[in-house]
């Protein structure tokens, strides 16, 4: 998508896109956004957000740097890269017309501004783009400057923060413009490969080649309100296949929704979010040392009482029971939840992000049921859809390439079986899962809190430690289910429950988990704070026994450890030679 003509663009101290283009220069204001006044010191304290209705407007890049910094302050990198014109391209005006012009009324050199900067005291190497330059259009220049940028965040194992603004390639550079999306999609596949966080801050508009490479790429995305994030612009579908697109397309609303973007940041809290973002990725701690922790874990299933496996699901499923996002807020510190899976969607039954563990930042996944009728039918009962495998997939590679310990919360009665979910490919999803985390090479540890339900709690739980509440249950199939496959009878649920061995004492047993939290009287609905701090208390001296392993041991140690499960079974072979063939 070219940019508008050069003589059209907004000057320095306008805005552009759906915002009203009056000069800041004025003491007063009009937004677009809701039609109000606004005095014009007032707006820019406000970093250039309508303090009545809330609308971002554009920043130049400056601006940009200037607010993100720490104290304002940022170094550009030492390269100066510029746009040449190998087309020799002429429309209305020369191309070479157009740059000069670009040039002299922002006074940047190109599209994007790059530099060092502390952010919440994190040395980071940012790439800034500007729409007033050329409509942000991704060129030859902007593609090795973002390239530069990505290898110095290489070089120096810095992390990477772009910010987007951007019509789209550079027609005027022709095909070559092209070439920078996979350009600058190999650069950022290379900070991939080295353990090296990159982070998308995606500002209204951003669209064509930069959202189909770099932009979308990140490890994280994060969007301001009402940006807007496309390939092909709203403007550009309608006009091809006359198509009525619906209210907010493409927005960072619509876009959260579906799962292709991490969060949505008001301008104001940006660098005190990027600023959480960048520590948990940067920890330089060690794995284990000093004295092990206390445990609160029963590994002997004899220091159980025998259980009454009916009453167990009884209390899995109490909806007084403390959820993922409770012990979240009461085990651990400072969690920041992501969202999507960058496919399909953002399901709520699943939620995952980065927390605080004993002074380190951990990777947490779980299951959300709810505890009142309205959230527990906005969560699906706790019961994922594929896209919420999926975020769990992505999240988990995230934790392995920032070398995060991984802590996975289960709580569901299964994956959802309705007809969507097939069609989308819940088994497939699944599947995927259980391979994934079976050769991670971080510690995973598992906490079964509520209901383990078949298939859809072992998509989260292929760990190196499984742990669980005692009144918690874990299983192949409900009870109910069971009742009415095996006995044809739904009232034989309680007869089920004891056959299936789905209790914590039998469970012990068996091996399948590697030790109990003895719930508070009552249950951990009775005293969630108690509950938390035994649940923190064992994740804490796990953790502590994995980090001794190296991180090619964690995988075979998970791999061996449900490698044993059916191993004892003795298995019969004959082999019959037939016509000189073994079969």
């Amino acid at each position: 998508m070219s940019p508008a003509p050069a003589d059209r663009l907004p000057s320095r101290g306008e805005h552009m896109s759906r915002t009203t283009a009056v000069s800041t220069d004025t003491d007063w204001l009009l937004c677009r956004g809701c039609r109000t006044p606004v005095y014009g010191k007032r707006l820019i304290r406000n970093h250039r957000v309508c303090p009545e209705c809330g609308l971002h407007l554009p920043l130049t890049a400056e601006q940009r740097l200037g607010m993100l910094a720490d104290e304002g302050r940022y170094e550009p990198l030492a390269v100066t890269v510029t746009s040449s014109d190998p087309l020799r391209f002429v429309d209305r005006v020369p191309y070479a017309d157009r740059l000069a012009d670009a040039r002299a009324r922002t006074g940047l050199n190109e599209a994007v501004l790059c530099a060092r900067a502390t952010v919440e005291g994190v040395p980071t190497i940012m790439a800034v783009m500007d729409f007033r330059f050329l409509g942000g259009s991704l060129g030859s220049a902007v593609g090795e400057l973002i390239t530069i940028a990505a290898e110095t965040a290489l070089a120096e194992h810095t992390p990477l923060i772009i910010v987007t603004a951007s019509g789209g390639a550079r027609m005027q550079e022709g095909v070559l413009s092209l070439m920078q999306m996979a350009k600058t999609s190999a650069a950022l596949g290379a900070l991939d490969r080295a353990g090296v966080l990159t982070v998308s801050v995606i500002t209204d508009p951003t669209y064509g080649g930069v959202a189909a490479s770099f932009a979308t790429l990140a490890d994280v995305i994060v969007a301001e309100p009402g940006a807007r994030l496309g390939f092909a612009g709203r403007r550009v579908i309608e006009q091809t296949i006359r198509q009525v697109l619906p209210e907010g397309f493409q927005t960072a609303e619509f876009l959260l929704a579906r799962g292709m973007i991490d969060m949505i940041v008001e301008r104001g809290r940006l660098r005190q979010e990027l600023g959480r973002l960048l520590r948990a990725a940067t920890f330089t701690g060690v794995r284990s040392g000093g004295p092990a922790p206390a445990d609160p874990v029963v590994r002997d299933h004899r220091a159980l009482p025998e259980p009454n496996p009916w009453r167990h699901v009884s209390q899995a499923r109490d909806l007084t029971r403390p959820t993922t996002l409770d012990y979240l807020s009461l085990a651990f510190t400072d969690f920041q939840e992501l969202h999507g899976d960058r496919i399909s969607g953002d399901c709520p039954a699943v939620v995952g992000g980065t927390a605080w563990l004993d002074g380190r930042p951990v990777l947490v996944l779980g299951q959300q049921k709810g505890h009142d009728p309205a959230e527990l039918m906005r969560r699906n009962f706790g019961m994922p859809v594929p896209a919420g495998y999926r975020k769990a997939a992505r999240l988990m590679r995230l934790a392995e390439k920032l070398d995060l310990p991984i802590v996975t919360l289960v709580d569901t009665p299964g994956a959802y079986p309705g007809a969507d979910a097939e069609e989308q490919g819940q088994a497939v999803a699944i599947a995927e899962n259980l391979r994934l985390m079976a050769f991670l090479s971080v510690p995973v540890v598992t906490v079964i809190i509520g209901e383990g339900g078949s298939g859809g709690a072992l998509g989260l739980a292929v760990a190196n430690r499984v742990l669980m509440f005692s009144s918690s249950v874990y299983s192949v199939i409900s009870p109910e289910g069971c009742a009415a496959i095996v006995w044809k009878d739904p009232a034989a649920a309680p007869r089920a429950a004891a056959a299936l061995g789905l209790d914590a004492r039998e469970l012990l047993r068996l091996g399948v988990v590697d030790g109990v939290l003895v719930e508070p009287e009552g249950g951990t609905g009775a005293d969630p704070l108690r509950a938390a701090e035994l649940l923190g208390a064992a994740l804490r001296a796990s953790l502590h026994e994995l980090g001794a392993l190296a991180p090619n041991q964690l995988g075979a140690d998970r791999r061996a450890r449900f490698r044993q499960f059916g191993s004892a079974v003795t298995v019969e072979a004959e082999l019959l030679t037939i016509s000189g063939e073994v079969h």
